[in-house]
Order: C-alpha cells, then structure tokens, then sequence
C-alpha cells in the first residue's frame, strides 16, 4: 500500500490570563496542529460526484435543444412526390395564413439561374388524395378554359387560373386563346386545361394533352393545385 504523504505541521498560540495574589499575569502558549495537502477522500468524491452531474445535465439539455430543433425542421420542411416543400406563415391577418412553399429552379432568357417561388394553399400531401386519370404531357403552348360557370368564390377561381398561368409562363409554355372555341386538339399541337363542374374533384385525361379539371363543392384551389405538383413532378425529374 502506498505511504500516506504526511501533513505540514502548523503552529498556533494562544494568550490567557492569569490572576493570582492579586497580580494579573499574560502566558503565552504555543501549540502545533497537523495540516493535510490533500483534501479527504470523501470530500474528493463528493466534489466529483457534483461535477458529474453538473456536466450529465448539460449534454442533456443539449441534446434535448438538438432533438427539438431537428423535430421542428422535420414538421416544417418535407418532400412530396420528389418535391421539396417548406411550411410558412403569414401572420400580418389573423387568423395566420399557412402556406406550403416550394421552389423551382429555372433558366432565364439571360442564361442566368433563377428560383421561382409557388405557394400553395393546401396541403400537397393530401392533395395527393385527388385522383388524376391519365398521364401528364407537356407541350410548348397552352390554353386553359372553363366551359361551365364556377358558382363559387370570384377569388379562388381567379388565384387558381393566375396560379396555374404564372407556372407554365416560367416553365417557357407560351399562353394562347382558344379565339374559335376548338377546344381540346386531337392531335397534340397544344396543352388544354378545361375546368369544369363535376360530381367528383378530379383530374382527366381526355386527349395527347387534353385535361379535365372537375370541381365538386368549390374545390377548384384544391383541383388547380393538384394539377401544378403533377407538372413540377415532371419537371423535377427532367432537372440534371
């Protein structure tokens, strides 16, 4: 067993009065005590234990801040259908207007890279849920109509035509009027978007790229953005 290291010998005095025969008298007396350099070992442990557990409390709130903020990420930014989506708010209104942002690399006239930024109104991953017969074909020129009256809010219809517009325009498709009503063109030299009423909110293919949107209950906001995540589905995959 190893030798204890002995402690330093301190001195210390102390001063007492004696009275005796009527005489005061000041002795002085002198006295040593034993001072350890180290502390006790149980002191030694007990101060470890505190650091221990001081240290043990810190990582854990630091993975819990970790843990929180890549929850919170994950709530906030996810991928839908190869499409990578960002949940925003807007709370200059009340209630806050949630949004779902998604942004679309593209290539200016200019050869300079840009990103567009669309917001949609609905949740992508419900909108999933809308059926869409048929397969999406994109051609350079496109006419979107309604043949049916919309008897519904004056301001979805028009943000929900706006929106699909402003898509194809900086994808490059060239907006056209159907002037003599033709219609869907059997033989594929153009896109045509025709958003009717409907029993059911779907999407139909009815020619090379021809395309029903029917609207049940209003829901054409619903049924114009399920549209736009096919096309920038598409477009995501043709992306080097």
């Amino acid at each position: 067993m190893p030798r204890k290291k002995p402690g330093k010998k301190k001195n210390f005095y102390e001063i007492f009065k004696i009275t005796k025969k009527g005489k005061t008298k000041t002795v002085k007396v002198k006295g040593t005590e034993k001072v350890n350099e180290t502390p006790a070992k149980k002191q030694v442990s007990e101060e470890n234990k505190i650091l221990r557990n001081i240290f043990l409390t810190v990582g854990i709130l630091v993975i819990i801040g970790l843990a929180g903020y890549f929850i919170f990420d994950n709530l906030r930014n996810f991928e839908y259908n190869g499409i990578k989506f960002e949940i925003v708010k807007f709370c200059d209104v009340k209630p806050c207007l949630i949004l779902y942002q998604t942004k679309l690399p593209v290539t200016t006239g200019n050869g300079e890279k840009a990103e567009y930024n669309f917001y949609l109104r609905n949740d992508p991953r419900k909108l999933g849920e809308i059926k869409f017969e048929g397969t999406l074909n994109l051609f350079p020129d496109l006419v979107i109509d309604s043949t049916d009256k919309m008897i519904c809010d004056s301001g979805d219809v028009y943000i929900s035509i706006e929106n699909l517009r402003r898509l194809y325009e900086v994808l490059g498709t060239t907006m056209v009027k159907d002037e003599q009503g033709v219609g869907c063109d059997p033989f594929g030299d153009y896109m045509y978007i025709n958003i009717i009423n409907g029993n059911e909110t779907k999407i139909t293919q009815t020619g090379i790229a021809c395309y029903e949107l029917a609207v049940n209950n209003c829901e054409i906001m619903k049924v114009s953005e399920r549209f736009m995540i096919e096309t920038l589905a598409d477009v995501n995959k043709k992306l080097p």
